[in-house]
């Protein structure tokens, strides 16, 4: 429970929370009361400077950032990725879910069938431009990765979440909640590949394609733009995840981090449209 009763988000149960000492907690309603708890709405998206917290209709107002842990921690490593490629986890089969991973055409409609060609194999299928990250408060975002976790496979880790605790680099204590979509044929053992617009496109190249695009804009092949200046020559849609690697994310270089196995929050599920049975 909290000490205080300042409100920074509302679960789905309509239960209140707040943030204190670098994590949620819920907030006694019976000893602060509809009267005494008092919203605080510095996270969220009133401020229009903070365009990496603005990103694509996020209603942070209901956000959930303290989901049910569901298994212990474990070391891990992360690094950045963007390729635009139909992620792994969007075809059938991959795990018992309840739909595949969305994906996209060029223009950003919604893929309705699940073994559309990938866009990065000559097909029509790319990755929705609305699974990238976005800023939750200062010290808690939600996003998308590639993994590749010790012990288990894409039928245990496709469409689950995870909290990221980064414990090297400036933004050492702030927290990430990720939901894998992909899988990564070059990641090691528990490597989570953070989705973030700018990031390097890897070993493929979807980009090129689905927007037409020169390469070169997209920045290095591994590690992507090397300044915020760099996110002004993406296209509309990925400029507000790709400032958000500057500003909440500091332009960490692949912190190291502690992650755990969390209930994933619906703000990340309506995007990808895939919830675990």
């Amino acid at each position: 429970m909290c000490d205080g009763c300042t409100i920074t988000g509302t679960g789905g149960d309509q239960s209140l929370w707040g943030w204190e000492n670098n994590t949620a907690c819920e907030i006694d309603t019976g000893k602060c009361g509809g009267n005494n708890a008092s919203n605080n709405n510095n996270w969220n998206n009133n401020n229009n400077n903070n365009n990496w917290s603005n990103n694509n209709n996020n209603n942070n107002n209901n956000a959930t950032p303290k989901p049910v842990v569901s298994s212990g921690k474990r070391t891990g490593k992360t690094t950045r990725y963007w390729d635009c490629c139909k992620p792994s986890c969007s075809w059938n089969g991959k795990a018992n879910v309840s739909q595949p991973v969305n994906t996209c055409s060029r223009d950003g409609s919604l893929i309705s069938d699940v073994n559309a060609k990938s866009g990065c194999d000559g097909g029509e299928a790319f990755m929705c431009t609305d699974q990238q990250p976005w800023a939750v408060s200062d010290t808690l975002s939600y996003g998308f990765a590639a993994a590749s976790i010790s012990g288990g496979s894409e039928s245990t880790w496709c469409c689950a979440c995870y909290k990221l605790t980064f414990t090297s680099t400036s933004i050492a204590g702030k927290q990430m909640i990720v939901q894998v979509t992909n899988t990564g044929g070059d990641l090691g053992e528990n490597h989570f590949d953070l989705q973030m617009p700018g990031g390097g496109l890897g070993i493929f190249d979807g980009c090129s394609t689905q927007f037409n695009t020169n390469a070169a804009s997209w920045g290095e092949r591994y590690g992507g733009l090397r300044s915020v200046d760099g996110c002004a020559n993406l296209p509309a849609s990925l400029q507000a995840g790709c400032k958000w690697r500057f500003d909440w994310f500091e332009n960490a270089d692949n912190p190291a981090m502690e992650f755990e196995e969390v209930e994933c929050p619906t703000e990340l599920t309506e995007k990808t449209g895939c919830v675990r049975l």
